[in-house]
């Protein structure tokens, strides 16, 4: 077996958040080094606490926290999105206090320190908003050159939005961010809803998962229930999208999916703001997922979610 990669998970926990980490946690191709909180799905102050509660479900107290942004760089803040995750992320269920605390640094300040202490190692899978990933950007003039890959959740090519018509909640929430991350000339690539609306969970899935691990799968069984209601709120009865998993699966897995090479752009106001648009000003092209081998993804996901404790 290859060694595992180095993982920086920038999250907003969040139900499919949660799925992305401990499937993170039980791959045996991943070495978790941190996580970093972001607002979204939640405020900031609840994803570090959600992040850290997660980590000592996981048994993984040595991997660290880092408290990001609160707000996006140039709009106002959004609220929480409560009727897909619950009031406070983790759908029905309690987000207890955790015993742990998020270290001194900033989550820019870790990011960017973990790149050049891993350098050409790193991976950073931001499944939020892309701010902190901007910050880092900012901070750290070789922060792009020094992260070997980020594999970001978000944006649309072809299959239009989920929160407008044009535009993906996550590049939505701070599309000046996403701009800056794009225009980067990072090594990117983009895990869309033209893929991840490819791959979905039924309850059954949650179900068998909780069978093969009573004590993870079951808290995932648990917020699973609220975001398959969510689902057939808005008219979607044959699951859950795997958006965030998917994101950290196409880490170590790129062979299940399919890339384009492409430039893309970030409008940051009117009716497109929020959407990732091919661009034709001759700025680095990133590799954006077009198409998937949905099953093999789901089951990726399902096989290691199995062996949780």
């Amino acid at each position: 077996m290859t060694q595992p990669i180095k993982l920086i998970i920038d999250t907003d926990p969040g139900i499919d958040d949660a799925m992305a980490i401990f499937y993170a946690a039980a791959a045996p191709d991943i070495e978790l080094v941190g996580l970093t909180s972001i607002f979204g799905n939640v405020t900031t102050e609840q994803a570090t606490r959600n992040a850290l509660r997660l980590l000592e479900w996981a048994d993984l107290p040595d991997v660290r926290v880092a408290e990001g942004a609160s707000k996006p760089r140039a709009l106002p803040a959004f609220p929480p999105s409560h009727n897909v995750h619950g009031d406070e992320g983790f759908g029905t269920l309690l987000a207890e206090t955790p015993k742990g605390q998020a270290c001194d640094e900033s989550a820019a300040a870790f990011l960017a320190r973990m790149a050049r202490e891993y350098k050409g190692e790193l991976v950073v899978c931001p499944i939020g908003p892309l701010t902190n990933i901007a910050d880092a950007l900012d901070l750290d003039p070789d922060f792009a050159s020094n992260v070997a890959r980020i594999v970001l959740m978000g944006g649309s090519l072809d299959e239009g939005g989920n929160i407008t018509p044009h535009a993906e909640a996550n590049i939505y929430h701070d599309p000046h961010a996403a701009e800056r991350v794009f225009a980067s000339g990072a090594n990117i690539t983009m895990v869309g809803l033209d893929v991840t609306h490819r791959i979905l969970c039924t309850a059954e899935d949650f179900d068998a998962i909780e069978a093969a691990s009573p004590r993870l799968g079951g808290i995932i069984n648990e917020m699973s229930r609220f975001y398959l209601h969510f689902y057939t709120t808005v008219g979607k009865h044959d699951g859950c999208s795997l958006h965030d998993p998917a994101a950290v699966i196409a880490c170590t897995h790129p062979d299940l999916f399919t890339a384009q090479s492409v430039s893309v752009i970030v409008p940051c106001d009117g009716d497109t703001a929020g959407a990732t648009q091919r661009a034709h000003d001759g700025r680095a092209a990133v590799n954006v997922l077009m198409s998937v081998r949905s099953e093999d993804v789901k089951r990726q996901f399902i096989d290691e979610m199995s062996k949780l404790s």
